[in-house]
């Protein structure tokens, strides 16, 4: 029989959890729909960061909620669909649990994949570039093991409650930007792609964070594809194994 599973499908940004968990529900089922929608013919998933508004690995506790989005990943994996998640600025605080507990690899920094004959170059985006210098100073703080040792002795309802308010009120933290088109002078990550095809040529360049769903010709059949969000856009991209395309999701 021919494997129907032949897509490669990549969504980021969800950031469940915000602005609260009751007002994310409606985010989170419809994306439960969505993954519902592919597993029929989905090879792979790509998870491209900032899945939770907030997560953080603590020795024996998770954080509460999301159960519907955990219990169908848990599902798709479950029926031979190949996961990868990448973590973002929201949740890079991410160690071993969808390691563990689901057997989907982590990564943290942009990745090589190739599919057929085409080359992508995978990542969340965040500090990529040449600006965001104020965030870049703080994700080294954050990734510090000792201020993650630090954090790590609070209560988690302390901790959660702590980070949560930073995520929302901190525009570094939380990423926000308008979602205008700069120009690709002043767009950090395709200035980013830019140096990392001078290195290797890649078909595709895919990155989340911008929230700013588009696809900009780089040159030399070189793409970059920013996945947008599920906050607003509600976007996701598609590869055929012959032709990447950036689709809207709505719930039929």
């Amino acid at each position: 029989m021919t494997n129907p599973r032949t897509k490669v499908y990549f969504a980021s940004d969800q950031h469940f959890g915000a602005p609260t968990r009751s007002l994310s529900l409606n985010r989170e089922r419809l994306f439960v729909d969505w993954l519902d929608s592919i597993k029929h013919d989905a090879s792979h998933l790509f998870l491209v960061g900032d899945l939770f508004d907030f997560w953080f690995d603590y020795k024996t506790v998770v954080p509460k909620g999301f159960i519907r989005v955990l219990g169908k990943i848990a599902e798709l994996k479950d029926a031979g669909i190949e996961i990868l998640f990448f973590v973002g600025n929201h949740d890079l605080w991410m160690r071993d649990y969808f390691e563990t507990e689901l057997q989907i690899p982590i990564y943290r920094d942009s990745t090589p994949f190739t599919f057929g004959n085409k080359e992508f170059l995978i990542g969340h985006g965040d500090g990529k570039g040449p600006g965001d210098k104020g965030y870049k100073r703080m994700k080294k703080v954050f990734t510090n093991p000792f201020f993650n040792w630090c954090f790590r002795w609070l209560h988690p309802d302390v901790g959660v409650r702590i980070a949560q308010y930073l995520s929302v009120k901190n525009k570094l933290i939380s990423g926000v930007e308008d979602a205008t088109f700069h120009g690709p002078d002043n767009e950090w990550l395709i200035q980013y792609c830019k140096r990392k095809l001078q290195e290797k040529h890649y078909d595709y360049l895919i990155f989340g964070h911008r929230h700013l769903p588009m696809t900009y010709d780089l040159g030399n059949q070189a793409t970059y594809v920013n996945l947008g969000d599920w906050i607003q856009f509600f976007t996701y991209a598609e590869f055929d194994g012959t032709e990447l395309k950036l689709k809207t999701y709505s719930k039929s």
